[in-house]
């Protein structure tokens, strides 16, 4: 056993869960469904080999530490997405009426890349703030390929579309930016009380000091209410628009 180059104990550790044999696709499934179930303060290795059945040590073949766990929890929301894309018709999350609607081919498919983006994040509400903070700590030829993939399948689309490197990445990043930032402001935290059938206590309204914060109290309602598909699809057309002009 001690020329065996799998005998670390990672290595011999049982890997054979609940279910059969694990798979760094049924590790990182299984990681998903505990944090959307649970949230991401659950995950621990310990408790996700508890969720398979089986040691904790037998996962750090498919996942050599809690960063690269979370790594793998971004990598399952874009190969999700990624299927999505692929089996989703090419009108099947379209726009609104009137967003997007007419122009050229490449703008609607930026539009359905950027609302299945949506559903997808709104399914794993958990897991989106760490498309923030894994990619600040991750360069980018180190993240997870379902990731550089979806890089590489908006650039192409853009340069595919006539625009130059500079407007290519230029819209790139925008774009980006404006997908990832609608749906962290779509999911952020504003009910205070779920049950209070008023406004006002249901925000917490009562808790801001109204001298000090006049305009945030009054606005709050509005700022409560979610923009929707429809409000993604007018910030993907303003960013098009902006850098290539309305088609």
């Amino acid at each position: 056993m001690k020329n065996d180059p799998e005998a670390g104990p990672a290595r011999r550790a049982s890997d054979h869960g609940r279910h059969g044999r694990l798979s760094r696709e049924r590790v990182l499934a299984a990681a998903l469904e505990l944090v959307d179930r649970e949230g991401l303060s659950a995950l621990s290795m310990r408790r996700l080999g508890s969720e398979l059945g089986v040691e904790a040590m037998a996962l750090y073949r498919y996942a050599s530490s809690k960063d690269a766990l979370l790594d793998g929890l971004v990598e399952a929301l874009y190969l999700e997405l990624e299927d999505r894309l692929a089996t989703a018709s090419p009108g099947s999350a379209a726009p609104a009426e009137g967003l997007g609607a007419a122009g050229p081919e490449w703008r609607a498919e930026l539009h359905r890349i950027a609302l299945i983006t949506y559903d997808v994040c709104f399914a794993h509400r958990q897991v989106v703030p760490l498309i923030a903070t894994r990619m600040m700590a991750v360069p980018l030829a180190r993240r997870p390929p379902a990731v550089l993939r979806d890089h590489e399948r908006v650039l192409a689309l853009l340069r595919g579309a006539g625009l130059d490197e500079e407007r290519s990445a230029a819209v790139f990043q925008a774009f980006t930016a404006w997908v990832l930032g609608y749906v962290s402001v779509e999911l952020r935290a504003m009910v205070d009380n779920p049950d209070e059938p008023e406004p006002a206590f249901r925000l917490g309204l009562h808790r801001m000091p109204p001298q000090e914060l006049p305009t945030l109290r009054a606005i709050a309602p509005a700022l409560a209410v979610r923009g929707g598909p429809e409000g993604l699809a007018l910030g993907v057309d303003a960013v098009v628009d902006r850098f290539v002009g309305a088609s």
